[in-house]
């Protein structure tokens, strides 16, 4: 083979359009843009107008909701590491992190971390490290003697909602306080009537069984 005979595949390699080359070329004159106007003009962009209705984008409606802030966590099952440690690719007496997880082929790429799940069923004893985990395979690891290690930490709590949660429990306190002294209030009236009335029936029992006497003056009682 030569320089000279070297050439692209068949197709791989396409000719740009040549225009303004005279009126043989069929190209020429207007360079196939067409008369004048907005789309023989440089800088066009017509993608999507419509001649001025609503453009079809706008008018079908929005669905759906996207988090940017979500985590995006690569899952491991706990039937997964039984397999794994079964196979040999994991060493249960060791502890088990993300490095160990990709390198048995478990995980390809972690963005956020691993977060472990409890579906299959683990007989083996271990301590793994993860970003994440669900309260039952945290239970199941932890039920044969294992341990979970979870690196990411809680959300923090908002100050503006901490405050704000400060002073609700403030005023539950006060209230129920408040509360308290109406109760209070109300069940030593409750009782102080009791004793008045008892205090009343002894004392008509006890001018019941007095004899009618005279008075001083010598009138009858």
């Amino acid at each position: 083979m030569k320089l000279n005979e070297l050439h692209d595949n068949p197709g791989a390699h396409n000719r740009s359009k040549r225009v303004g080359r005279g009126i043989g070329s069929g190209k020429g004159k207007t360079a196939a843009r067409g008369g004048k106007g907005q789309t023989a003009r440089s800088g066009v962009s017509l993608l999507g107008f419509e001649g001025g209705q609503m453009p079809l984008y706008r008018r079908l409606p929005k669905r759906g909701f996207h988090n940017l802030f979500s985590k995006h966590h690569s899952i491991v099952n706990l039937g997964r590491l039984q397999q794994a440690i079964e196979a040999g690719k994991l060493d249960a007496a060791k502890p088990i992190d993300e490095a160990g997880l990709k390198a048995a082929g478990l995980v390809k790429a972690a963005p956020d971390g691993v977060r472990l799940l409890a579906k299959g069923g683990l007989k083996a004893k271990i301590t793994i490290v993860v970003a994440g985990a669900s309260k039952s395979a945290v239970a199941a690891v932890e039920k044969i003697g294992g341990k979970v290690t979870v690196t990411t930490p809680p959300k923090p709590v908002p100050e503006v909602r901490a405050a704000a949660k400060t002073e609700v429990e403030a005023e539950v306190k006060s209230e129920t306080k408040a509360e308290a002294k109406r109760e209070a209030k109300v069940k030593a009236k409750a009782e102080a009537a009791a004793a008045g009335d008892k205090t009343g029936d002894k004392v008509a029992a006890k001018d019941k069984g007095k004899p009618k006497g005279k008075s001083k003056g010598g009138a009858p009682a």
